[in-house]
């Protein structure tokens, strides 16, 4: 009897689930977990999950001081409580994702991702089981430098461009995540047709990803994300890891069949691929040439952003404050 897909990816690749929904991750059991703003702002609707978010709620008015908001607190507790829970379940590692806000702020990165780790210690959760989310801006990556060296594991989200993935390595970031379905929809949207996967823009950048890696040696790992159908990941069989949301998981569990190997690491070590310096008038240059990847960067910050506006919105009208409560204020209510 053959085996079903998803079993078949396993065997090739890291699943890790794309989903706030702990329940989720309880059903497919992946080595990994991811969550961004968005999903989080679907899990923290969801009753079963509420008290979650009440202990952060309680947790952040306990804990903040001064002018800070309340809302910031909430929001970074929440996220290590979704984490946690996760990692509960799942063997491997949870990614929590900073603050888009704080894209092109290296000091602010920087503050909110040790105060991530320091929370996930308190919990008992050791660092080396906790990636950072941060985005693969010129600012966002020198952050993820500064926090390596530390010891803090970085996970380089809204990638979309070479350029980007050759910093990130340079600046040895743990794992780089490059959107294979966001890259597809601008292609979509572009040409004006669906898009066979032979020609799939975004299955291609994760192949020129892994390529360029395995030809000179980085050690950050290949992650792909953000996926619109099944045939993306089987094309991708080999990839260090890909993050799958449930619905494509569920697809992949009820299919049968083979899944060949795509990507080798020999076959990368055959190809002609030049080396390339990067600098940041290099890294600059090379996002502003590439039309698809500069709209899909600069876009997929505003999304994040607006996600995690959401999300405090829920909050503050769940809990009766306001989005620019104090800290002090909150104490006092």
């Amino acid at each position: 009897m053959s085996k079903n897909k998803f079993d078949g990816l396993k065997e090739a690749t890291i699943i890790v689930t794309d989903t706030g929904d702990i329940d989720a991750v309880r059903k497919y059991m992946p080595q990994d977990g991811t969550t961004n703003p968005s999903l989080l702002f679907k899990a923290a609707g969801m009753p079963e999950y509420a008290p979650l978010v009440k202990e952060a709620v309680d947790w952040a008015k306990e804990h903040c001081i001064g002018k800070e908001r309340v809302i910031d607190k909430i929001i970074v507790r929440m996220f290590v409580n979704f984490g946690a829970e996760i990692l509960k379940i799942i063997p491997g590692r949870v990614s929590t994702e900073v603050d888009a806000r704080l894209s092109f702020d290296i000091d602010g990165s920087v503050k909110r991702a040790r105060e991530y780790i320091a929370l996930y210690e308190e919990k008992g959760v050791d660092k080396e089981r906790v990636l950072v989310k941060l985005a693969s801006t010129w600012e966002g990556i020198r952050a993820a430098e500064i926090l390596e060296k530390e010891g803090i594991h970085c996970n380089m989200t809204l990638m979309f461009n070479l350029a980007q993935a050759i910093a990130a390595a340079e600046a040895d970031a743990t794992l780089v995540s490059p959107f294979v379905g966001r890259i597809y929809d601008w292609q979509v949207k572009k040409e004006g047709k669906e898009i066979p996967t032979s020609d799939d823009m975004g299955v291609k950048s994760v192949g020129s990803i892994y390529h360029y890696y395995k030809k000179f040696g980085y050690k950050t790992q290949i992650m792909g994300a953000s996926f619109r159908n099944v045939n993306q990941l089987l094309e991708l069989a080999g990839c260090d890891l890909l993050t799958i949301a449930p619905n494509l998981l569920e697809e992949l569990k009820t299919t049968q069949g083979d899944v060949p190997r795509k990507l080798k690491p020999e076959d990368s070590k055959l190809l002609d691929i030049k080396k390339i310096h990067m600098d940041e008038k290099t890294f600059r240059w090379m996002l502003c040439a590439d039309e698809m990847a500069s709209d899909k960067l600069y876009d997929g910050i505003r999304g994040f952003t607006r996600d995690t506006i959401k999300l405090e919105e829920l909050i503050a009208k769940t809990y009766n404050l306001k989005s620019d409560t104090s800290c002090s204020d909150a104490k006092a209510m």
